[in-house]
């Protein structure tokens, strides 16, 4: 792996061999987070494991993640960059390690949270150094980097398709190496963030609050649709008669576009604002959803939303530290918010379906995508009013 003990040039908070290595590391959080799906199999017949429990696995990786990022943002202001993605990268080896290694279910259990902390640290500290670390670059970057985090994902079943799902162990243990390496890549990271420009920090207590609550629903709303497209789409299509082959190749396709998405979109993050370019984002996705009511298209027209979705939680990153430089840490607290709605949102979204049928998919994520574009125009007119 190349070198970043080089450290990053004056005023600039990554070298470019660091930024690369930054970009591996969401490459890594993308393997480890799809590998427990695929390696329930094998999970189940290691430990004699009933579907409920091994899914516990994923439950406290994300729980681990939650609490990662509260609190590698609670102890930020104490240690350097260097040393939160160091600790992040260490605390996901020793998860990695742990699972591999575990000789009973509940070590493999605790292995799973310590890993789930390590990755909040990874997602949180990059996600917030990106935001500030390549200034007027910064969102196109963060799109890069979170565009490496769909290309883990896809890494990571293809990894235990390889190795079968008996040799999870092995996925795992590699990830661990991988997050080993990585701690030794940290050296190019800089101490010291950016100063932010701010237009006039003079809003009230009051208007920040506002903004700061607009941006946690936006991002719940958003995260909701992902993972509520994610996990119905294949039922839905089903239900109006696509075959089963069908329906989990279009999902896939649906994965595969956000990863296209933000590649797609950092050109274009060059150019146009984030409030301008999460707008379109939000009235494409509602669109796109309310063609997937339409029989003959709504493959593809999911595929849209994939499209449409993929820059907004990037995106929307350097818009709220922006509007926000006050609340420095802001930007964990929608983090947080957007991991307890991927958790929550498909179980609430399967109470709504139970009421109202498959048939009614569409339209409830329609209503989700089109409550995230009423809170994208209204925190516009918000950050406005505070700049005033």
């Amino acid at each position: 792996m190349t070198d970043t003990t080089i450290p990053p040039a004056a005023g600039r908070l990554f070298s470019r061999p660091a930024a690369v290595a930054s970009c591996v590391g969401f490459v890594l959080i993308g393997m480890v987070q799809a590998l427990y799906g695929p390696a329930v199999p094998g999970l189940r017949e290691e430990y004699g494991l009933s579907p409920s429990a091994a899914g516990l696995g994923l439950s406290l990786h994300f729980t681990g993640g939650v609490a990662g990022v509260l609190a590698f943002n609670a102890i930020h202001s104490r240690i350097s960059n260097r040393a939160l993605l160091g600790a992040s990268y260490a605390l996901m080896a020793a998860g990695g390690a742990g699972i591999a290694f575990a000789p009973n279910w509940p070590l493999a259990l605790a292995a799973a949270f310590l890993g789930g902390l390590g990755f909040g640290g990874i997602d949180y500290g990059l996600n917030q150094l990106f935001a500030v670390g390549f200034g007027s670059r910064s969102t196109a970057m963060l799109n890069v980097l979170h565009a490496h985090f769909g290309i883990g994902a896809v890494l990571g079943p293809a990894l235990i398709a390889w190795t079968g799902p008996d040799g999870y162990a092995y996925a795992f243990g590699a990830c661990a190496v991988l997050a080993g390496a990585l701690i030794l890549c940290t050296g190019g990271v800089g101490s010291e963030e950016p100063a932010l420009s701010v237009e006039k920090p003079a809003a009230t207590g009051g208007l920040l609050s506002r903004i700061l609550i607009g941006f946690l629903v936006l991002y719940i709303l958003n995260v909701g649709v992902e993972a509520g497209v994610g996990g119905w789409e294949p039922t839905h299509l089903e239900t109006v008669g696509y075959s089963a082959t069908v329906a989990a190749s279009a999902t896939s396709v649906y994965w595969l576009m956000m990863t296209v998405g933000r590649f797609v979109v950092v050109p274009i993050t060059l150019r146009y604002s984030p409030e301008r370019i999460l707008t379109v984002c939000a009235a494409g996705m509602t669109a796109c959803l309310l063609l997937s009511l339409v029989k003959g298209v709504a493959p593809v027209a999911y595929a849209g939303v994939g499209l449409f979705i993929a820059p907004v939680f990037p995106t929307g990153l350097p818009w709220l530290i922006r509007a926000l430089p006050q609340a420095k840490r802001a930007g964990a607290w929608v983090i947080a918010a957007s991991m307890i709605g991927g958790v929550a949102a498909p179980p609430l979204l399967g109470m709504g379906i139970e009421v109202s049928g498959i048939r009614a998919v569409p339209w409830l994520l329609t209503a989700l995508s089109g409550a995230s574009l009423v809170a994208t125009v209204w925190l516009i007119r918000m950050t406005r009013r505070s700049a005033e």
